[in-house]
């Protein structure tokens, strides 16, 4: 099978997320593996962004992404790659190749589109440390800055680019996973939690940001299930983070406390997609990667061998 590679510019927040998203040809022959193509994107901020998010569609013609215009920017950039997919999940995570995405975005694109469409097209849908119900790390990044402990980057210095993604906003926890009366922020002089946003945004002198959360909130529907196949693969047993102190706020470090997910995303905005259990007719499947941080799961002995399963079969 041959691969292709599609790279194209974003600017988002610095966690981590791996998408796959595979489509079916039912008119290909018994026993002929399907093509597949790998969308890989990039970003060329300062920060190296850690934002994984990673397609890989099974062509509905031989060697031809006949469909991949729908999910990607019109200005896509094609380049043939001969190795296994595996091999390049594996060389993308060993040599440090960075890439970025929106992770609730195929699960939007998904509940956009109609059933007849998903039940002829989609064979399965694999998500790698899904933020499904926001990182409580936006909360930092969007206050002073997160530079993903790279030490040659000041976290203010990036602070203003990563505030002007909207994807940044968009991925503040949500209602639906978190308690609305869980403190996020705490300052000598305010807490902050979900309910709090707009005051956040207002105290940290980013009002902008407000309203961008404000275009970005509805596009996921908690409720409402992907209603293709689900594989949802999430790690667990590492400090992430979970709620921060400031002495002064916000253009300081805070100092913080951790809970348990893969180190970025939060455990229990992981575990969201349990919700749609027996709330779709499509295999809802959960599988747990102790002790696996985000990015590591790219290089996961456990990780390649279960996509291999859904995409080549046992």
């Amino acid at each position: 099978m041959g691969l292709r590679l599609c790279p194209y510019s974003a600017a988002l927040l610095p966690s981590g997320l791996l998408l796959l998203l595979m489509l079916t040809d039912l008119a290909l022959s018994a026993g002929r593996p399907p093509p597949v193509v790998l969308g890989w994107s990039t970003t060329e901020r300062p920060a190296p962004p850690s934002f994984l998010m990673v397609w890989i569609y099974v062509s509905l013609a031989l060697g031809r992404p006949s469909h991949w215009s729908s999910w990607t920017p019109a200005k896509a950039v094609w380049v043939p790659i001969s190795t296994p997919w595996w091999r390049a999940l594996w060389a993308g995570a060993t040599h440090e190749v960075r890439t970025s995405g929106g992770p609730p975005m195929t699960g939007a694109e998904l509940q956009q589109q109609p059933q007849a469409w998903k039940d002829k097209y989609i064979h399965a849908f694999v998500a790698l440390g899904p933020p499904w119900g926001g990182v409580a790390k936006t909360l930092r990044v969007l206050a002073s800055g997160d530079n993903n402990r790279i030490p040659v980057i000041g976290p203010l210095k990036i602070r203003e680019q990563q505030r002007s993604a909207v994807s940044t906003s968009w991925l503040l926890p949500y209602n639906y996973t978190w308690s609305p009366k869980k403190v996020f922020v705490h300052t000598p002089t305010a807490n902050y939690t979900l309910q709090d946003y707009r005051r956040f945004f207002q105290d940290i002198g980013f009002e902008d940001g407000w309203l961008m959360r404000q275009d970005t909130e509805g596009l996921v529907e908690a409720m409402v299930p992907p209603g293709v196949r689900l594989h949802c693969l999430y790690g667990t047993g590492v400090p992430t983070p979970d709620s921060f102190y400031y002495e002064s706020f916000p253009d300081r470090d805070p100092k913080i406390c951790f809970g348990d997910g893969d180190g970025t995303v939060n455990l229990q905005s992981a575990l969201q997609c349990q919700a749609w259990c027996g709330r779709q007719e499509q295999e809802v499947s959960l599988q747990a990667l102790p002790g696996t941080e985000h990015i590591a799961m790219l290089a996961n002995a456990t990780t390649l061998a279960y996509l291999k399963r859904v995409l080549l079969g046992p």
